[in-house]
Parts: structure tokens; C-alpha cells; sequence
């Protein structure tokens, strides 16, 4: 009785848990193919259908997106934000983590709780100092936004390294001192290895964050260098109108390098995301 009563449970959990993977999908599925159907056919109530011939316009939204909002540029200024803000968000929390995780003290208390109160704080709270301040000390630009991002992106990524940080043992770091490595080799070749999958889920939350980030982008650098999210907002027309099938085909688009790098990382997530937050 009690083995029927555990399979039944598991075929209600697996039925859960496929719906609720569709409700994630169907919006993507949706996005993915309407990028293929002419506007009349989105907006006049056929955006749920699938293209037929009279609806289907083949690549025509893909190749009126990209040279309408220049696609390749904006895609260039995302990437190099990106990998440039993740990159450094990595480097400068994981040794900062390291830090305040073996010296105890008031000071680093002080700072891993700031950081963690960060966490809590609304980014639209600060949207419009943080816009006033990054104009007042000239980094309104492609620098200067990766600052601001690693400023925002510090918070979780410290928290997350710390907590994985204080389950390594510290027989280890001494061992490496005692053969003679200074706190920057051991460091580098010690503590960081060991950081792989921490390190791994906290890029693929910033990346996932950074990519898709409208507001900053907007705020600090607006129209001059345009990435992915504010360049799509310029497929909208006069009085309102929008090219529905041209902003599918670049969602689409932008969709791509995040789903292909998470595919490629994704075993790693669930062991990082346990070793930062079980550990802390």
C-alpha cells in the first residue's frame, strides 16, 4: 500500500513539474514563432497560432531587426559588458569573500553585512542618484558602467563565495604557507580551484542579469551605446506602432548566447548554488 501510495506521489510531482516547465517554455515557444509570421498576423489576434503560408515570411523579421536597430554593434557593447562585468565580479568578490571569510573582525563583519543588506535594496530605489553620480564623475560610459555593475553584482556573489568559502578547511591554506606560497599564490592556487562551481553559478546569474539589464544601460550610457534591451525598444514605430515581428526575431536573438551558455554550464548550478548557501 505504502509503494503504491509513493508512486502516485511521484507521478503527481512529475505531472507538477511538467507544467510548470511548460509555463517557462510556451512564453519562449511563443516568442520564437511569431518571429516568423508577419505583423497583421501577431497583433490581429493570431499570436497564439502557428505560422501557416499565409502568415509565414520566412527570415524577413530577422534581417529587418538587425538592420533597423544595428543588431551586430548592440550585440557587440552587451558582450563586452558582459564578460567584462561578470569577469570582474568574479575576480574581486571571490578574493573579498577570501578576506573577510579568514579575518575575523568588526571591519569585515561590518562589510559582509553591508553587502548583504545590498541584496535586499531595489535597484529602481537608486536608479536616479546612481544615474546623477555616474554623470558627476564621468563614468557614464563603456567603463564605467562595468564599475557600476561589479558595485550592484557584489552583493549576492560575496555572500554565495562565503558561504562555500568557510566549508573549505583551513589545514589546506596553512599547508600551502608553510611550503612557502604568499596569501596571492595561495589564493590562486589553492582557494580558487576550489571555487569552480560557486564560481560558475554566480556567472550564470550575473550573466543572465547583465545581458538582459534594461535600466542601467539606459540610465547611465542611454542611446550613445546601445546594448541588446534598449537598442529592440527603437523597433517601435510612430503613434505607438511596433514592429511585433522584427522585436520577436531580435528577442530571439538575444535569447541565444544566455540559453547556450546555461545549457553548456548548467550541471554545475544546483552544487554551486548548495555549496555557497548550505555551507553559509
Amino acid at each position: 500500500m505504502a509503494a503504491v501510495a509513493s508512486k502516485n506521489t511521484r507521478w503527481i510531482i512529475f505531472l507538477i513539474l511538467i507544467a510548470v516547465a511548460a509555463l517557462v517554455i510556451a512564453p519562449i515557444l511563443i516568442v520564437l514563432m511569431n518571429s516568423f509570421k508577419g505583423n497583421i498576423f501577431i497583433s490581429g489576434g493570431g499570436a497564439f497560432r502557428m505560422p501557416d503560408e499565409t502568415s509565414f515570411v520566412g527570415i524577413a523579421n530577422y534581417v529587418n531587426g538587425i538592420e533597423r536597430i544595428g543588431f551586430f554593434s548592440a550585440f557587440a557593447y552587451s558582450l563586452w559588458i558582459t564578460i567584462a562585468s561578470v569577469f570582474f565580479i568574479l575576480l574581486l568578490t571571490s578574493m573579498l569573500a577570501w578576506y573577510i571569510t579568514r579575518v575575523k573582525g568588526a571591519v569585515t563583519s561590518i562589510i559582509y553585512y553591508l553587502l548583504v543588506f545590498s541584496m535586499i535594496v531595489p535597484f529602481q530605489m537608486v536608479m536616479f542618484p546612481m544615474s546623477k553620480f555616474a554623470n558627476m564623475l564621468h563614468i557614464d560610459n563603456l567603463l564605467g558602467i562595468i564599475i557600476l555593475y561589479v558595485g550592484f553584482g557584489c552583493g549576492m556573489s560575496t555572500f554565495m563565495f562565503s558561504g562555500f568559502i568557510k566549508g573549505i578547511p583551513l589545514a589546506l591554506e596553512e599547508a600551502a604557507m608553510i611550503d612557502g606560497a604568499n596569501p596571492v599564490t595561495t589564493f590562486f592556487r589553492v582557494v580558487l580551484p576550489m571555487l569552480k562551481s560557486t564560481a560558475i553559478t554566480i556567472a550564470i546569474l550575473e550573466t543572465m542579469w547583465v545581458w538582459n539589464d534594461y535600466l542601467m544601460p539606459y540610465l547611465v550610457i542611454g542611446t550613445e551605446y546601445r546594448t541588446i534591451p534598449v537598442a529592440i525598444q527603437y523597433l517601435r514605430g510612430g503613434y505607438g506602432s511596433v514592429d511585433m515581428g522584427a522585436m520577436m526575431a531580435m528577442l530571439v536573438f538575444a535569447m541565444i548566447p544566455v540559453i547556450v551558455f546555461y545549457l553548456a554550464c548548467q550541471k554545475h548550478i544546483i552544487k554551486g548554488v548548495l555549496a555557497g548557501a548550505v555551507k553559509g
